[in-house]
């Protein structure tokens, strides 16, 4: 069964994948596969496409926003670019028949190894040295604004996740994602400052809020340009 179709404002005509559930309303979200339409059971085709087009332009903007945020695979080689609190590190990788772990030297992150274009063991490398810093890093932050708000530090784990940068569970643990050693110390903090308010607020109300806001003022900055910088983050 041949996926339906919609033409879009700029003439573009788009295959998008129809989704019939128990519900009254028509729903829309734009997924890595592009547009997914979730309309009720009931529901006459001529009514369906009238909404679709009615959105079309909030399904063009959404699926250019998508194009846009699209970031290039990584490249384990040599010369490419990594992220480090926010700043390019380049990737330095020699012949060396030891096999060393990375060293990060002024801006370069060194490796040496006996198989130079070996990507799955350059790959291992990086991502074992940024696990091995983020733990270091994200402690010390940890520690400093859990003396802000007033609480025990809370244990720390590393975690690998592919849509959440952090967690707090019942049990006052928190889990944050290596990933964000890549983003700016401004960024880092907001999302522990988001994490340790769970302590307090195991919600999201405005409760919670007001302890984010009392511990990171500046949290709906952070918040936006994580939004944003996400893309980039995940491509490692």
């Amino acid at each position: 069964m041949s996926k339906p179709t919609l033409t879009l404002p700029n003439g573009e005509t788009i295959f998008y994948q129809l989704e019939r559930r128990q519900r009254r309303t028509i729903g829309l979200k734009i997924t890595a596969d592009g547009l997914v339409v979730h309309a009720p059971k009931r529901i006459y085709d001529v009514q369906l496409n009238q909404v679709l087009q009615e959105k079309a332009h909030w399904i063009l903007n959404k699926l250019q926003a998508r194009e846009e945020n699209k970031t290039v695979p990584m490249q384990w080689l040599n010369g490419e670019y990594l992220l480090f609190l926010g700043n390019d590190i380049q990737l330095k990788i020699s012949a060396d028949k030891l096999n060393k772990a990375a060293v990060l030297e002024q801006s370069d992150l060194v490796i040496a190894q006996p198989a130079p274009l070996n990507q799955a063991l350059t790959s291992r490398k990086v991502i074992a040295w940024y696990k091995k810093h983020a733990q270091l890093d994200f402690s010390r932050r940890l520690e400093v604004f859990a003396a802000k708000l007033g609480v025990i530090t809370p244990p720390l784990s590393l975690s690998n996740a592919k849509s959440r940068w952090g967690s707090c569970n019942s049990r006052g643990e928190i889990r944050l994602n290596w990933r964000l050693l890549q983003a700016p110390p401004h960024i880092i903090n907001y999302v522990i400052c988001h994490e340790l308010a769970h302590l307090k607020q195991m919600n999201h109300s405005a409760k919670f809020w007001a302890v984010v806001e009392k511990l990171y003022p500046d949290f709906k900055f952070a918040e936006k340009e994580l939004k944003k910088l996400s893309p980039y983050l995940h491509r490692i």
